[in-house]
């Protein structure tokens, strides 16, 4: 314990020496891009040119970080809320998404991988439909649903719905057949075998697809939320973009990175206590 722990320690060492190293070149490099980007005494007075927007600092980054974090949740009109109240909206949508995904993709991955019938049957329009992009969704959603938040839950419920269906049946069909041939001697029904013999075995494995999920959900909603508009995470990076603020554009990036680590960190978790209960 005490060798993992000195581990651990000299990792945590090493990550934060080579964040130091990179935000030390990333502000010592900004002063020479802003020279490069200055144009000539000829160009300004002829008009050949217009100064461009450069990459702002690290300094510049954490200014803003302070700024936005020390207020996260203002609401000062439908172009202007705290980067809490955008990241809300994004959560709301993902996880909506996500739990009906669970709610339809774990009951189905189940029937699928204990019966060959249901998978021979299912298999050909899984094939079919995994592989379109969530984002392709999009336009039909819209046009159908008439609602643009809605149209994001939906597209999040597509692009959940595979890894945990498919991870399910994975996992319901990987179960050792002398388990379910003792809990038929026993007489139990299939939906008490399904509960007490297979969900325990197959846990792991469905948890996976869970954590992979959710992951996925976080990385299209981003997406989803540009070509809709209005708010969450998405809306607001490319809102800053549109008003050249790269300073605001960066900083909502890092968030964006840093929710995704503590949903994975969430599920990671949830698989370290599924383990350790077995």
């Amino acid at each position: 314990m005490a060798s993992q722990l000195s581990l651990n320690q000299r990792a945590a060492i090493l990550s934060i020496v080579l964040l130091v190293v990179g935000l030390l070149i990333w502000e010592a490099a900004i002063p020479a891009q802003k020279a490069a980007e200055e144009l000539t005494e000829y160009e300004r007075l002829t008009g050949g040119g217009a100064p461009k927007a450069g990459i702002p600092p690290p300094s510049d980054v954490l200014a803003k970080a302070w700024e936005q974090l020390s207020n996260p949740f203002y609401d000062a009109g439908p172009n202007d809320k705290g980067i809490g109240i955008q990241i809300g909206y994004s959560l709301f949508r993902v996880l909506s998404g996500y739990f009906l995904a669970a709610l339809v993709a774990i009951p189905l991955g189940f029937l699928i991988g204990m019966s060959p019938v249901a998978y021979r049957a299912l298999n050909p329009f899984i094939q079919v439909l995994r592989p379109i992009s969530p984002l392709a969704w999009m336009p039909l959603a819209l046009f159908v649903i008439q609602d643009s938040q809605l149209s994001a839950i939906f597209v999040i419920f597509i692009c959940s719905i595979w890894p945990m269906l498919l991870n399910t049946a994975f996992g319901v069909a990987g179960v050792r057949q002398d388990w379910v041939n003792v809990a038929r001697t026993h007489e139990l029904g299939h939906l008490k075998t399904a509960f007490t013999v297979i969900l325990p075995a197959a846990a792991p494995t469905i948890v996976t697809g869970m954590r992979i999920s959710i992951g996925i959900a976080w990385l299209v909603i981003v997406a989803a939320e540009m070509l809709v508009g209005g708010t969450g995470i998405g809306y607001y990076v490319w809102n800053e973009w549109n008003n050249l603020d790269l300073t605001s554009v960066i900083f909502s990036i890092l968030m964006i990175g840093i929710v995704g680590m503590v949903l994975d960190a969430a599920f990671a978790a949830l698989q370290r206590t599924i383990a350790y209960a077995e």
